[in-house]
């Protein structure tokens, strides 16, 4: 995590524009729009597929209204005992045949007008004494093979039957055997109630529905269809014979009466007909999604311009300062980070040129060229800026971070803070033991933030030398390559030993890692730079505490660096106590 805060860290202001635009306006308007289009879209077919279920249950409704009215007849011929006689009776001749033909099926007919769903009624029977005419039909050798009639036999059910035909009719029958009286029973007796085709294309036709109904049996075939190019009136077709559209919504429901045993309505709607539909609502969520991206990229790329311009012209005049062009920079009017830093700069680089003028030129011209380059060495470390307003800032956001309960990230930010503040107070040439190991512990303190579990040090002191007086900062600089060139490249858990003893008035520092070791040719040239002042080489922190040390002790000290690759390297240094 560390590392990728430090990556993120080290990408320019207009990159991470681009990565904040991205996660924060590009990425959850695409995320917000594709799950609002699949809710919408998700919505609009459980809409469309609920129009469906209600034309279907509709229709199954009126048609079982439909065919109840049949039932409702065959009910009450099944229970007229002057059919039974009619039926029953052996004619003498054909006069007594059409007296009581006239008597009895002639006021049926005439009731017939109050069921607009019958179409015609007729009757069949094995009496050969009747008159086969005026809806009357014979029971023979070919009706007892017929459908209507084994499953209407023996039953007290009715039986829906249709019979296919060539014409474009429906022909459904409704079918009932006459033996509710038992003493009738000499003869065959049979009710047929057609059922009105006009009634059911009425209960098909009289519904809104931008697709096509289908009547099913309970074998499957279809029965009745709004379909024009399915030709289920001549013969048996299946519903899975059908040719249906590739994608459809169906809906289907089965009539719950005993005499329309598996008896289905079934509602299917080609998916292109509301295609259309769809499109326009996707076309306004595109538009409204479109907005969306061009209003916040305007801002993000207006923001990010400004900022990016400003800063650019920071940089450069920074730039300029360290070319020992001291000109401040143009008057800054805004008020945010960009102008405070503006401000700071500012009143550093008039620090700067007056340091400049007051210190350095002045000196350069009194002093010979190896006072001036010694001098130059001696402070390369101690003050090339005055950072107070870098203090400051610190101090300011340790504070908030203790308001926030932020307690870790405050007491880091304290050990910053005091690094810098040392820096503040470089004036001191000699600090105590006490407070250069203040410095240590602030040092790795930060580090351990950095690594996590990856560095532990230890620290070992004798109580005796802590007020002991040493030159400022001459172990840190030995912690920090201990810690950035020993540990840092390691893959394992690292750790860094320091041991401060007195032994007959000589102290020995011993800072020890068992980080990757120093190369032996890095080594060679790293010795040969400590012999030679005038060579600062790439290694500045550890060549100015040599000096440093040999400059203020003489020939009085020891300097020795043990080292093996992969196993770690260790610092030794004697100074005497006083």
């Amino acid at each position: 995590m560390k590392k990728l805060m430090q990556s993120f860290n080290d990408l320019k202001l207009r990159n991470k524009f681009l990565i904040v635009y991205f996660l924060s306006v590009f990425l959850p308007i695409v995320v917000s729009n594709t799950v609002f289009y699949s809710i919408t879209t998700e919505r609009f077919l459980e809409q469309k597929q609920t129009d469906v279920d209600l034309v279907v249950d509709q229709t199954k409704e009126e048609f079982t209204r439909l065919i109840d009215q049949a039932i409702g007849m065959a009910t009450t011929l099944y229970l007229d005992v002057r059919l039974y006689n009619f039926f029953d009776t052996e004619y003498e001749s054909a006069i007594d045949y059409v007296e009581a033909y006239n008597y009895v099926l002639r006021q049926l007919g005439t009731s017939m007008p109050l069921y607009n769903s019958i179409q015609e009624l007729n009757f069949y029977t094995d009496n050969p004494t009747v008159i086969y005419t005026g809806g009357v039909h014979p029971v023979t050798n070919e009706t007892l093979n017929t459908e209507w009639y084994n499953e209407t036999k023996g039953t007290d059910r009715p039986y829906l039957y249709r019979e296919t035909s060539e014409q474009s009719h429906i022909n459904l029958s409704l079918f009932k055997e006459l033996d509710y009286y038992h003493l009738f029973h000499d003869f065959e007796k049979f009710i047929r109630i057609d059922i009105n085709n006009v009634a059911i294309e009425q209960v098909f036709d009289n519904v809104t529905l931008q697709g096509d109904l289908f009547l099913l049996d309970g074998h499957g075939h279809i029965v009745y269809s709004s379909h024009d190019s399915i030709e289920w009136e001549s013969d048996l077709i299946s519903f899975d014979q059908a040719e249906l559209p590739d994608q459809y919504m169906s809906s289907s429901q089965t009539i719950e009466d005993d005499y329309l045993d598996q008896w289905e309505i079934v509602g299917v709607v080609d998916s292109s007909t509301f295609t259309d539909e769809l499109m326009e609502s996707t076309w306004y969520l595109f538009i409204l999604g479109l907005i969306n991206f061009i209003l916040p990229t305007f801002i993000i790329v207006f923001i990010s311009k400004s900022i990016h311009s400003r800063i650019d012209k920071v940089l450069n005049h920074v730039k300029n300062i360290e070319k020992q062009h001291f000109e401040e920079y143009p008057y800054v009017k805004s008020k945010d980070e960009i102008g405070q830093l503006t401000r700071q700069i500012n009143r550093m680089t008039r620090k700067i040129n007056q340091l400049f003028n007051e210190v350095f030129i002045s000196n350069l011209e009194k002093k010979d060229l190896e006072i001036r380059e010694k001098q130059a060495q001696l402070s390369a470390l101690q003050s090339q800026i005055n950072p107070h307003f870098l203090f400051n800032s610190l101090e300011t956001i340790r504070m908030r971070s203790l308001i926030k309960g932020e307690t870790e990230t405050a007491n880091i930010i304290e050990n910053m803070a005091g690094i810098f503040r040392n820096a503040i107070t470089w004036g001191r040439e000699w600090v105590t033991i006490q407070d250069e190991l203040t410095l240590i512990h602030a040092f790795l303190e930060i580090q351990v933030y950095r690594f996590g579990d990856k560095l532990t040090f230890d620290v070992d002191v004798d109580d005796s030398i802590y007020d002991s007086k040493i030159p400022n900062l001459s172990i840190l600089p030995f912690v920090e390559n201990a810690s950035i060139h020993g540990i840092e490249p390691l893959k394992d858990q690292g750790k860094i030993t320091i041991r401060i003893k007195e032994e007959n008035d000589v102290i020995t520092f011993m800072i020890q890692d068992n980080g990757l070791g120093i190369p032996e040719d890095r080594l060679e040239t790293i010795l040969k730079q400590l012999d030679n002042p005038e060579d600062m080489g790439e290694n500045v922190g550890v060549q100015n505490v040599y000096y440093r040390l040999k400059l203020y002790y003489k020939d009085n000290f020891s300097f020795n660096i043990e080292t093996e690759p992969e196993r770690g390297t260790r610092i030794t240094i004697q100074l005497p106590k006083n």
